[in-house]
């Protein structure tokens, strides 16, 4: 039984490499924002260290089942990285509490709080010295460095192959990206508003007319130009988003959440009309798009950005499916995530029906 053990701590160490590996690939993006927003890289160096990352844990997985320098190589390199990761937890439970957040160790399949994770991390370094201390690599002369490396390799190559990407294209600075403003001052709290409509609002048609018809002419707040201005082309056609109102969707292709959002919406579509919507959506999976939008019903204009640019616009530290109601360029509501701003039907239809005030 005993000299069972040092192989089963191996395959032990090797099924959490292997798991954390496969888990960070889906949605592979989810790993990538997670880097971003962490401060490790900028967008266009993302794909390639969330892929360059992914394939080390694989090639771990793999090579601490080899005994080619296991003890002068992979050993010590997988310490290092846990050793890295206990680092980063032990930061993130500094500033935002032990048990707060998933700490993406195995992507969103399970769930891990930064305590859990650490824990974790610990127990594996543990198994580790035991491997240390229990197995022998191969002799010199038989002893091949190329093995791991080309397990490495290997990994790599499949990550990039599996997962393609486009490269990042250098921002252009033209006049179009330095104007862009926010107006964020219509943000408004949707229980708030009780004012009637202004009186110099109403317009009245010709009086020879015999029934003297009133037409109503909404007040409406001063046009803007807001961040979404740079989609001047949308399913084919041309759009002024800062134009009247508009409902804007960040959606990607194989997000379940963004797909509930969508049925939610078409919901919603059966019971009041909806200003003019249109879905940008993420450039990850996206094949996809055409079941997400049989699923959903929700067959609206889109268009389909890259991943670096969907994050600049809707923001880097908000979450899909992001939904945003634009007056005249002015966001008065929005919704993102699947968490304390997620997305509200009822919410939406009263931002929608309430008068502007002026305010």
């Amino acid at each position: 039984m005993k000299a069972y053990l040092p192989w089963s701590a191996r395959v032990i160490v090797s099924i959490l490499f292997l798991v954390s590996a496969v888990s960070k690939m889906f949605p592979i993006w989810m790993f990538e924002k997670q880097l971003v927003d962490l401060g490790i890289c900028g967008w266009c160096d993302a794909p390639y260290f969330s892929r360059l990352l992914i394939a080390l844990e694989a090639a771990i997985g793999i090579a601490i089942l080899q005994r080619h320098f296991l003890k002068r190589f992979v050993i010590p390199v997988t310490a290092f990285l846990l050793v890295a990761f206990c680092v980063h937890l032990s930061i993130e439970m500094v500033k935002h509490g032990a048990m707060n957040g998933n700490c993406g160790c195995f992507g969103q399949l399970i769930p891990m709080t930064p305590l859990e994770a650490f824990i974790k991390n610990v127990l594996t370094l543990g198994l580790l010295v035991y491997i240390y201390r229990t197995t022998e690599e191969y002799e010199k002369g038989h002893n091949r460095f190329m093995v791991p490396m080309f397990i490495y390799a290997v990994s790599a190559f499949g990550m990039f192959a599996l997962f393609p990407f486009c490269p990042c294209e250098p921002e252009t600075d033209n006049a179009d990206a330095t104007e862009v403003i926010e107006d964020t001052s219509m943000n408004q709290d949707t229980t708030a508003i009780t004012a009637p409509i202004d009186s110099s609002s109403i317009v009245v048609t010709s009086p020879i007319q015999a029934d003297h018809i009133v037409e109503i002419v909404e007040a409406a707040p001063a046009q803007v130009k807001s961040r979404f201005a740079e989609f001047k082309t949308i399913g084919g056609k041309k759009v002024n988003l800062d134009e009247g109102k508009k409902l804007v969707c960040f959606f990607a292709p194989g997000c379940d959440h963004c797909r509930e959002t969508a049925k939610e919406l078409k919901a919603l579509a059966a019971k009041m009309k909806l200003p003019d919507t249109y879905i940008i959506f993420m450039d990850e999976e996206a094949f996809l798009i055409p079941e997400f939008l049989k699923e959903t019903g929700f067959n609206k204009p889109y268009e389909v950005i890259d991943i670096p640019k969907f994050w600049t616009v809707l923001g880097s530290n908000a979450s899909t499916p992001g939904l945003f109601y634009l007056w005249n360029g002015n966001i008065i509501k929005s919704f993102e995530g699947i968490e304390g701003n997620k997305f509200d039907a009822a919410a939406l239809k009263t931002a929608i029906e309430q008068p502007y005030t002026g305010k």
